[in-house]
C-alpha cells in the first residue's frame, strides 16, 4: 500500500478535518485571538493530526504486509481467513469473520461438486466395464459365425465394424474418466516434443496412403515440452485420426509444430467438405458430432476431440478450431514453452 492510496482512502477525513479547523480558526479570530497564537495553535493541531495519520498508515501497512506474506506462504490459499491473525479493530474482525464464513461456504460447495463429479465418474466407469463384457461376447460370436459360414457377408462385416466403434467408445470413456480423476496428479517431465510428435505422426503415413490422402509433417527440431508422454502421443493421434476421417477422398492433411513467441504451436490442417459455425463452436464438446460425421459410416461418437481438449488443458494449453478459407479446417494447440 502506498501513501497516495492511503490518503485517497482517507480523503473524507482530511476534508472533514480541514473544514473543522477552518471553522475553529474563524471562531477564534472572531473572539479576538491574535493571528500569531492562532497560527501556532493550528500548526500544533496539524502536527498532532499528521502524527495520528502516520501511525495509522504504518499500522495498516504492517497489517497488510503481514497478511500478504501469510497468503504467499500458504499452499491452500483459501485457508487464509482461518490462519490470519485476529485484527485489533472491531470492523476488521467483523470483515475477517465474514470472509471466513464465505470461504467455508465456498469450500463446502466445492466439496459437494467434487463428490458429485466423483460419483458420476465412478458410475461411468462401472457402466463402461459392464458393457465391455457383452461387447467381447458379441465380437467372439461374430468371429465364430464368420468361420462357420466360410465367408464374410455384409452383415457380419457391419457387425464387426460397429463392435470396433463400441470398443473404441468404451476405451475412450475410460481414458477420459481417468484423466479427469488424475488431473493435477500427473507426473510432468521435460520431453523431446519434436521427436515425440514426429514419431506419432509417422504411424499415420501408411493409413493416409491407403486412403489416397496426403499427410505432410513439418516439425521444428529440438523443441521440448514439460508434460506427460502418453497423453501427448494420444493428442497427436486423435488430431491426425480426426483429420483423416473427415477429409474427403484425395484430401490433404498437414501437421506442423513450431515455436511461436513464448508458446509451442501444434496444428493439424485438413481439407474438409462442411465447416459450419456450429461445428467450429462445438466440436470439442463431449459427444458432439457434426452433420458430416453423423451421415458418414466412419464417424465416431464425439469423444476423441474432448479428450484432446482435456490433454491440452492439463498441460496449461489452449485448443482451438478455425476455418481457413472455405474448405480447410485448422485445429491448433498452444502450449507454454519450457
Amino acid at each position: 500500500m502506498t501513501v497516495l492510496e492511503f490518503l485517497s482512502d482517507r480523503l473524507g477525513r482530511l476534508v472533514l478535518w480541514g473544514s473543522c479547523t477552518a471553522l475553529a480558526a474563524g471562531i477564534l479570530l472572531a473572539t479576538g485571538t491574535s493571528p500569531g497564537v492562532l497560527i501556532l495553535l493550528l500548526a500544533a493541531l496539524f502536527l498532532v493530526f499528521l502524527a495520528a495519520q502516520a501511525q495509522a498508515f504504518r499500522r495498516m501497512r504492517r497489517t497488510i504486509e503481514t497478511w500478504e506474506r501469510l497468503l504467499e506462504g500458504l499452499d491452500q490459499k483459501y485457508l487464509f481467513p482461518e490462519c490470519a491473525p485476529k485484527p485489533q479493530r472491531l470492523y476488521e474482525r467483523k470483515l475477517l469473520d465474514i470472509t471466513r464464513r464465505s470461504g467455508q461456504a465456498m469450500i463446502g460447495a466445492v466439496s459437494e461438486a467434487q463428490a458429485a463429479q466423483r460419483d458420476y465418474r465412478e458410475y461411468v466407469e462401472r457402466w463402461v466395464h459392464e458393457i465391455k463384457t457383452p461387447i467381447a461376447i458379441i465380437q467372439a460370436d461374430t468371429e465364430v459365425l464368420a468361420l462357420e459360414t466360410g465367408e464374410e457377408n455384409e452383415w457380419i462385416v457391419d457387425i464387426q465394424t460397429q463392435i470396433k466403434r463400441l470398443s473404441t467408445l468404451t476405451n475412450d470413456l475410460i481414458y477420459l474418466s481417468r484423466m479427469e480423476e488424475e488431473q493435477g496428479r500427473q507426473q510432468f517431465l521435460p520431453l523431446p516434443f519434436s521427436e515425440l510428435v514426429a514419431e506419432a505422426a509417422q504411424a499415420f503415413q501408411a493409413v493416409a496412403k491407403r486412403q489416397n490422402k496426403t499427410l505432410s509433417v513439418d516439425v521444428q527440431p529440438m523443441l521440448t515440452l514439460v508434460g506427460e508422454e502418453k497423453s501427448l502421443v494420444q493428442l497427436v493421434s486423435i488430431l491426425l485420426d480426426n483429420a483423416l476421417k473427415y477429409s474427403p477422398e484425395g484430401g490433404q492433411i498437414a501437421l506442423r509444430l513450431s515455436r511461436q513467441g513464448k508458446h509451442l504451436r501444434l496444428s493439424v490442417e485438413n481439407t474438409a467438405e462442411v465447416l459450419s459455425k456450429e461445428l467450429l463452436e462445438n466440436m470439442f464438446d463431449r459427444f458432439y458430432r457434426g452433420d458430416a460425421s453423423r451421415n458418414s459410416g466412419q464417424g465416431g461418437y464425439g469423444i476423441g476431440l474432448s479428450i484432446a481438449k482435456a490433454v491440452v488443458q492439463a498441460h496449461r494449453g489452449k485448443l482451438s478450431a478455425a476455418a481457413k478459407g472455405t474448405d480447410r479446417l485448422v485445429i491448433t494447440a498452444l502450449f507454454p514453452s519450457a
